[in-house]
């Protein structure tokens, strides 16, 4: 039996044959044409082929994991209309009198490098992004096939890593786990695995080719996998993987049940969405409503500033739909790790610090206001409340607030209806919001902790940078005391609090933050359900038992 160890991206047992996925092999001829005219054509094709793919394994990824995870190919798409990389790929043709694929080849490398020698881990990211998109245009040019790589039956996928292109066309049903030599816990992979619910390891630096055809078990739990297991671990772990089936069953039995631990405390359980697309995974997981709408997404998902209509039609589905669920919709967070070409926004040193969220609201009044005049509009078809992020002090919500009265008033002038009952909150997830709490809570209704970021600042972790992980501590006791005291500061004013950040979701946190006081935790759907159960088990009554030291 051999052993190898990585990085557990979900806990939960696969049992079954190795198929090592192994990248197509390009065979680029390097002959020089005479006429670049024709190579042009050809690049023009592939490109748009590409393109058109790009919107197939966008709606392929918002089915299986939510318009979030799907962002990507958007981005993907919007890249094959740069100018700059355009260019590059066409002038190896036109000047070099190279092929259609020797320039694809070599532009995208180029343009991919530029991107890995940049400071920022962010802009570092992309340029796999680059690559993976730069390949799938070689391979419309020479008609590769690239679906069947993953093979007929069933099996853990082993690969060196998984560009987000391959992961989202992999068959679901085919697919036991995914094993890969690199990656890291925030890679687009990793959230694809995280949000189709697949036992998945990273940095597996022991692969071996040998593997193939190979029966293995990959232990999520233990962060290992096993080939050739002995017959002894061989039933121990079918029976572990049983048991989750089975586990996994009588979740569905909470649905319609309250949120409410032994001793008598109810807690709202919320879902995470990003768009009208995830409706369905809200009301499949019997969630009690949107603790998180994330409407940046319907920004990145358009190729020009969507107008205040466009905005209202999807608030207002959302909306429709989920009445009379509270829907708690963010205002436009772009900015940091979330850009858009049609914004002009400036590429900054440090962009997690920089010009993003309310910062660009405020600063941009007119398109501020397309928004928030949208969401007063489709207020009247649901139970809305309206969530600034970024929030640093009492002056930008009270702007905020102003620009909001401003546009009430506008639509009341032109015979707009609009809900009087919508609810204004603020994200907490900055210190400085931790440390003014007292005083913000007294101008708003609700606060929701983004402990993403909230632990981002408070640790001086860069969360996009993947070498920092061995650093980072999601459970690091100042943001538990922060934490405690939005909590406290919110209470004290007649807010309540909720988080919606990565935290919520942590199982071993939940008995801490109920014992904290917190009001709502808001999750990805998918977490709902384990969620319901976790609380339920819960007696406040008696002695703390993962919770003592957070309090």
């Amino acid at each position: 039996m051999q052993v190898a160890t990585g990085i557990s991206i979900l806990h939960g047992i696969a049992l079954g044959k190795i198929r090592i996925f192994k990248h197509p092999e390009y065979i680029i001829d390097e002959k020089l044409v005479d006429d670049p005219i024709p190579e042009l054509g050809r690049f023009e094709q592939a490109r748009c082929k590409v393109q058109e793919q790009q919107q197939v394994l966008y709606d392929r990824a918002v089915a299986a994991a939510g318009e979030e995870s799907a962002a990507i190919f958007q981005f993907h798409a919007d890249m094959l209309d740069d100018d700059d990389l355009l260019y590059a790929c066409k002038t190896i043709m036109v000047e070099q009198h190279h092929t259609a694929e020797y320039a694809a080849k070599q532009g995208f490398e180029n343009v991919a490098q530029m991107f890995k020698e940049m400071e920022d881990p962010y802009f570092q990211a992309r340029s796999a992004d680059v690559i993976d998109v730069g390949n799938a245009v070689i391979e419309a040019l020479l008609g590769l096939d690239t679906d069947s790589l993953q093979g007929t039956e069933p099996s853990i996928l082993v690969a060196e890593d998984l560009a987000p292109s391959e992961t989202v066309k992999l068959d679901k049903s085919l697919l036991l786990g995914m094993i890969t030599r690199e990656g890291s816990s925030n890679s687009h992979t990793a959230i694809l695995a995280r949000s189709m619910n697949l036992p998945t390891l990273i940095q597996c630096k022991d692969i071996s080719d040998d593997w193939d055809g190979k029966f293995a078990i990959l232990d999520g739990y233990n962060s290992c996998v096993y080939i050739d297991p002995t017959q002894d671990l061989i039933d121990s772990l079918t029976r572990k993987h049983n048991e989750d089936l089975k586990k996994e069953a009588l979740l569905q039995e909470l649905k319609g049940k309250t949120n409410t631990t032994i001793d008598g405390k109810t807690i709202k359980v919320y879902a995470n969405i990003g768009g009208p697309s995830d409706i369905g995974s809200v009301q499949a997981n019997d969630a009690e409503g949107v603790g998180l709408f994330r409407s940046e997404f319907v920004y990145l998902n358009s190729k020009e500033d969507p107008s205040e209509e466009m905005q209202f039609q999807a608030y207002k589905r959302v909306l429709e739909t989920l009445a009379p669920k509270l829907v708690v919709i963010r205002t436009c967070d772009i900015g940091a790790d979330k850009t858009i070409d049609y914004m002009n926004l400036d590429k900054e040193t440090n962009p997690a610090l920089g010009f993003r969220a309310i910062r660009i609201c405020l600063t941009r009044k007119d398109f501020f206001k397309r928004q928030l005049r949208a969401l007063l509009r489709a207020s009247v078809y649901g139970n809305l409340a309206i969530m600034f992020p970024m929030i640093i002090s009492l002056r930008e919500v009270r702007e905020a607030k102003e620009i909001l009265a401003e546009c009430r008033r506008e639509l009341a002038n032109e015979g707009q209806k609009v809900a009087d009952n919508i609810q204004i909150g603020i994200m907490v997830e900055t210190p400085a919001a931790v440390l003014c709490a007292d005083e913000l809570a007294e101008e708003v209704d609700f606060f929701s902790l983004g402990t993403n970021d909230l632990t981002q600042y408070t640790c001086a972790i860069d969360r996009q940078n993947a070498k920092l992980e061995p650093f980072s501590d999601t459970h690091h006791p100042a943001v538990l005391r922060e934490i405690k005291m939005t909590i406290d500061a919110g209470h004290r004013h007649g807010c309540w609090v909720g988080i919606c950040g990565e935290l919520g979701a942590d199982l071993s946190l939940t008995e801490t933050f109920l014992r904290m006081g917190v009001d709502e935790l808001s999750v990805n759907a998918k977490s709902v359900l384990p969620l319901r159960k976790a609380i339920r088990s819960i007696d406040l009554s008696k002695p703390a038992s993962t919770a003592g030291k957070a309090e």
